[in-house]
């Protein structure tokens, strides 16, 4: 069965016009970075240059967007900059961006070379349907902290992506929890691209579009889907 995804009403009033689109990957071979996933990288921060032409990323009209929606739940934005801001940071920093592993590699360039927030979620660690809402301020965030598990709590009104266990992703997608997190041992996967207006819906699925090609291209003979968005 896919994975159910929802968004609350109270997310949809408070931030009109999100529009999500979800990939569903069975049958990946993940592992470390290599040479195909590294290029994907480079691509991304090479297009990512020539997009900003030497402004800052936040001058983006998605990207403010999105500093828009994290100040319309009370985050900061500059302090807790969402996941494509951050990203585009690490791109144009001297480091460059980093390298995790080829499926996270495939999702970051893609999250750079569009300036949209990705994230990747490990199908077998979900439990149940997977939920943007905002919180309570009850709900449980499994992380670590100093090498041990620790759990926090989101601050009430903070946007969350959560399933039945808990909090898997922290302010919309800034944080993600290491329980649904995809690693070397992946093999189903769900990838989920965030956007706002003024993002359109077909730049939105050519973005979509091009992940899928990708992991395709890092996975010969997966199953992948791509999801109308929503």
């Amino acid at each position: 069965m896919p994975l159910t995804l929802t968004v609350s009403d109270e997310v949809r009033t408070l931030v009109p016009g999100f529009t999500h689109l979800a990939i569903e990957a069975h049958g990946l071979v993940n592992g470390p970075s290599d040479e195909v996933s590294s290029a994907l990288l480079d691509d991304a921060a090479r297009r990512l240059a020539e997009r900003l032409a030497g402004q800052a990323p936040d001058k983006d009209p998605h990207v403010a967007a999105w500093r828009a929606a994290y100040s319309a739940f009370g985050a900061k934005p500059s302090r807790t900059r969402n996941s494509a801001e951050a990203l585009a940071k690490r791109a144009l920093a001297d480091g460059g961006l980093p390298r995790i592993n080829r499926l996270v590699d495939a999702y970051n360039a893609i999250s750079v070379a569009h300036l949209i927030p990705v994230g990747g979620e490990d199908l077998d660690k979900i439990q149940g349907e997977m939920r943007l809402v905002r919180a309570t301020g009850d709900e449980a965030f499994v992380t670590t902290a100093g090498g041990e598990e620790s759990v926090e709590h989101p601050e009430p009104g903070e946007v969350i992506w959560c399933d039945e266990a808990g909090v898997t992703c922290r302010r919309w997608n800034w944080r993600q929890g290491p329980r649904t997190r995809i690693d070397d041992d992946t093999v189903n996967a769900v990838f989920l691209l965030e956007s706002l207006t003024p993002m359109t819906r077909e730049e939105l699925v050519a973005a979509g579009n091009e992940l899928a090609e990708s992991l395709e291209k890092l996975n010969p003979g997966a199953r992948i889907t791509v999801r109308d968005p929503e």
